[in-house]
């Protein structure tokens, strides 16, 4: 499978199977684009002979051809024969999201938690329960070293006394069991103090600022319990907890919507107050609710991820550049084959736990009837739910198998898939035309870069 496109001047073309990206003059990728439709050999001349000599069409297609040997186009899609392996494959607990409190100190319009509360009650994690957590993911971990523990929320922070002393004993136990826990930390920011600043620093191997971008777009949507904004109360905490990062091993992180479809200028703005490690996502909400991204705005959608893409070219090349999570690709190295077909892993390898417990599939399914695995105390109770998020993959979805994108978002989100079609192994419309434009752009700025003009 050949996808090929244009973007910012650039004419790609994008071998699926086996990841080659390639830049191409206009006779290449016409004559590539024919033969996508299936277009004879014979016959091109007769249908790009207005545009281009026939010599120019034979050295085209010389070209080609020598690409194809090579095999960095039209190569076989040698992943669709291990779907069984991957299906049948022994999986381990990876990763923990620890729902240190269900409790926010914002009232953010689009929380799918329900300001934290996520379809339940307000409660925090106690230390004991976070202890049960730590002791399940290693139990369950097999052999695994490398072992996530993300403390989430609600607003984690509110519950800090608890999220030290877990991190204490996690450290604890690593030489015993032979594990390496890797926490990491997702914040609103309100309470950010230096303390927790300088702990992070010592223990948190990643930490997501959540910030909307420009001040009134972020007051409009995550405004204070008492109806302030919060941005004057965070950035400048957030520049500063970022430098002393050295601006590395952490995010800023917002989300758009329907009244900020200009998100560029949201992600542009952090980067002009000094972030470095930008991501804005999508909302994803009911169309019901006024906020929701809506099909109608897919142009002005794909025109800001474009005009976002041309700018970090830009001003990479002008020695201020910065990251941008939707545009990262590795081209060389990546995930391994199993994560490129399964995707996150949520319900198998990546588990969420509640204040009392409680395991889900991931955050996002978290209090939602039906979806609860298991606890803690008495490990997965619920096997064949498990089982059923285990086949989610590249090729459960007919859509995903005949996508370009497949190899890059691994098909695609559980929840969102769930929330929009009832069933967790199909598709997200909108959020795939998304993120098709996303790797689109990604591989454009490969491009650029490496053009070095």
């Amino acid at each position: 499978m050949v996808h090929l496109f244009k973007n910012n001047g650039y004419n790609m073309v994008l071998d699926v199977n086996s990841s080659s990206v390639h830049v191409v003059d206009d006779v290449v990728y016409d004559v590539l684009d024919e033969r996508n439709k299936g277009t004879r050999r014979e016959d091109l001349e007769k249908k790009l002979g207005g545009k281009y000599t026939g010599e120019e069409i034979l050295e085209a297609l010389e070209e080609c051809g020598e690409l194809e040997k090579q095999g960095m186009l039209f190569t076989e899609d040698l992943y669709r024969d291990a779907v069984g392996q991957y299906q049948n494959r022994q999986t381990v607990v990876k990763a923990l999201c620890l729902h240190i409190a269900h409790d926010c100190n914002l009232a953010c319009r689009y929380c799918f938690a329900g300001e934290g509360e996520y379809h339940g009650r307000r409660a925090l994690m106690s230390y004991e329960t976070g202890k049960q957590a730590l002791d399940f993911l290693v139990k369950n971990s097999g052999n695994r070293h490398n072992l996530e523990v993300d403390f989430f929320g609600g607003e984690p922070t509110m519950n800090w006394e608890v999220v030290k002393e877990l991190v204490r004993y996690g450290r604890s136990i690593e030489k015993k069991y032979n594990k390496n826990f890797r926490f990491t930390l997702t914040t609103n920011g309100i309470l950010l103090n230096d303390e927790m600043m300088e702990f992070c620093n010592r223990e948190m191997g990643n930490v997501v600022l959540s910030l909307d971008g420009r001040k009134e777009v972020n007051d409009f949507m995550r405004p204070q319990r008492g109806g302030q904004g919060s941005y004057d109360r965070i950035v400048p905490k957030y520049q500063k907890f970022a430098d002393s990062r050295n601006q590395e091993k952490y995010y800023v992180r917002g989300t758009f919507t329907h009244y900020n479809l200009d998100f560029a200028k949201d992600v542009l703005h952090m980067a002009d107050l000094g972030f470095k490690q930008i991501s804005i996502e999508p909302v994803v909400a009911p169309p019901t609710e006024d906020y929701a991204i809506r099909e109608e705005d897919l142009p002005t959608i794909m025109e800001q991820y474009d005009i976002l893409a041309a700018e970090m070219v830009k001003r990479e090349k002008e020695g201020r550049g910065f990251n941008f999570f939707h545009f990262m690709i590795d081209l060389t190295g990546g995930p391994c084959v199993y994560k490129r077909l399964s995707g996150c892993g949520s319900g198998t390898e990546y588990l969420a736990v509640t204040p009392w417990g409680d395991l889900y599939p991931c955050h996002q399914f978290v209090g939602i009837d039906g979806f609860c695995l298991g606890n803690v105390n008495d490990g997965i109770l619920r096997p064949d739910l498990c089982a059923e998020f285990k086949k989610c993959g590249v090729y459960s979805r007919k859509e995903c198998s005949e996508c370009f994108a497949r190899f890059f978002c691994s098909g695609g989100c559980a929840a969102n898939s769930y929330n929009f079609t009832g069933q967790i192994n199909d598709v997200y419309q909108i959020g795939c035309a998304m993120q098709k434009k996303r790797v689109e752009c990604a591989l454009m700025i490969k491009a650029a870069l490496a053009d070095g003009e």
